[in-house]
This record gives C-alpha cells, sequence and structure tokens, in this order.
C-alpha cells in the first residue's frame, strides 16, 4: 500500500485548531464563522468530524453534545438534519456537516480533518463514519489530509480513499491521563507501531511530547510531523525545533512569507 505525502502547505501554513475560533467574537470552534475567519486570515483549518445515526459525519469534537451545544447526549444518536439544527454555546451558528464545510473551504487552503472513532478503547471501527469521509471527499478538489488517533480508522481510510493524504494524531499516552483507554493499549499506542502498517506519511504528535525518541526515528524515515496544540509564540518557537508545522490556537499564528 503506497503511502501519499501530504501536500507542501501542510507544511509552511499554521493550522487553526477547529478553525479560527474565538467565543469573545462569537466564532464557537468547528463552526462555519470559525473556518471562515481562517480563510480570510490565510490559515489552513483542522477540524473534527463525529458520526450520526444516519451514517452521516458532522463537524464536532465531542461525543456528546453538552459542552459544545445547548442539546445534550450522544451526537451519534441523531440524525445529521437534527444536528444541523443544534445551536453552538457562544454564537448562533448550529453544528456542520462536513460536506457544508468542504463547500466553503473549496481548496483554498489545506484541510486536516480528524476522525473521532472508537476513542475510549482504541477498538476497531465499524468503517460507517470513515465512508461517509471518503464519500464526502471523493469529489474534493484542495489539499486535504485525514488523520486519527485510532490506527484502525486509519487503516480504513487507506482502504476506502487510498489517494488522500493519511496520518496518525499521537501523544505520550500517560495511562492516568488517557483514561479510559487501557493501560496496555497506552503502552502500546506510546511508541506509534502502526505508522508503516497504515502506511501513514505524517504523524500530528502532542507538542509536549515532541522530544519521545520514536518522533526522530519517524521524522528520520521521512515522516512529516505535525504537533498540537500550540497557544503562544514561545511555544511555537519550541515545538518548530522538531515539527515541520502547528495546529495552533488562542494566538495570531505567522504564516511564513
Amino acid at each position: 500500500m503506497p503511502r501519499v505525502p501530504l501536500h507542501e502547505s501542510f507544511l509552511t501554513i499554521p493550522l487553526a485548531h477547529r478553525g479560527y475560533h474565538d467565543l469573545a467574537e462569537g466564532r464557537p470552534e468547528n463552526s462555519l464563522s470559525a473556518f471562515g475567519a481562517a480563510l480570510r486570515a490565510g490559515y489552513g483549518i483542522e477540524l473534527d468530524v463525529q458520526q450520526t445515526a444516519d451514517g452521516r459525519a458532522v463537524v464536532f469534537h465531542d461525543d456528546d453534545l453538552d459542552r459544545l451545544s445547548v442539546a445534550t447526549g450522544p451526537v451519534r444518536n441523531h440524525t445529521a438534519t437534527a444536528l444541523n439544527a443544534v445551536r453552538l454555546r457562544g454564537g448562533n451558528e448550529t453544528i456542520p456537516t462536513l460536506e457544508e464545510v468542504l463547500g466553503l473551504v473549496a481548496g483554498r487552503v489545506p484541510l486536516l480533518i480528524e476522525i473521532k472513532e472508537n476513542l475510549d478503547t482504541m477498538a476497531d471501527t465499524e468503517g460507517r463514519l470513515e465512508r461517509a469521509v471518503a464519500d464526502a471527499l471523493k469529489n474534493y478538489q484542495g489539499p486535504v489530509a485525514v488523520m486519527s488517533f485510532n490506527p484502525h480508522a486509519v487503516a480504513h481510510m487507506a482502504r476506502l480513499a487510498p489517494g488522500i493524504a493519511r496520518g496518525l494524531t499521537t501523544e505520550s499516552y500517560i495511562p492516568e491521563q488517557s483514561l479510559p483507554i487501557p493501560p496496555s493499549v497506552c503502552e502500546r499506542l506510546r511508541e506509534i507501531p502502526d505508522y508503516d502498517v497504515t502506511a501513514s506519511s505524517f504523524i500530528s504528535h502532542q507538542a509536549s511530547d515532541l522530544a519521545r525518541p520514536r518522533v526522530a526515528a519517524l521524522k528520520a524515515q521521512g515522516a512529516s510531523v505535525l504537533c498540537w496544540t500550540i497557544r503562544s509564540v514561545e511555544a511555537e518557537a519550541e515545538a518548530r525545533k522538531i515539527a515541520h508545522n502547528i495546529t495552533f490556537e488562542d494566538y495570531p499564528a505567522e504564516i511564513p512569507a
């Protein structure tokens, strides 16, 4: 299975974490206004997708609606149409579908899609969300890549959309901080063992753990290294000693000339 390299824009244009969001200005995370602000600023966009009851992909970070919207309960218990009517906290917008966001971005900036699947156990997935993402991207024109903490989701994307760049979202996997993922699974994932199995071309690694030797080894092997989540100019400078590019929020990252 061939690796698909990231488009060069992913290595040069900072990626706005869940869009260029700012609740003080009425732009909730993963909202159309946050993505519009990123486009106007010239930033790339990182976003999250969750599965709906009818097998669609909506742009939302949490498994449950409670923290980020005026509704409650698991996202996957609702249809895409119902979710599209749910208001996000901190603004007047509702939960967008992936197709809506793709139509807005329209290939103008790099788009990094994180697939949220079975993250409590890292067990294999049904592949429904991955298929929805692959179907939505079938005719998309522009720099795009997919990633997930769950290697099974990345493997599904390799099968369903082999021409799209894919990678692993990775971290330190400290058991007490990664609950309810079992400690044995944390121990396995910590050393990023699925990079070659999934034919990934990049990782997006926890910024505070970038000094891990495995990250350096993958970079030496040719992997592109992104990182999450940078929140200051000082943290960015430190991360760029290792990472090719950053995912950022809470400050205006500089776009290289």
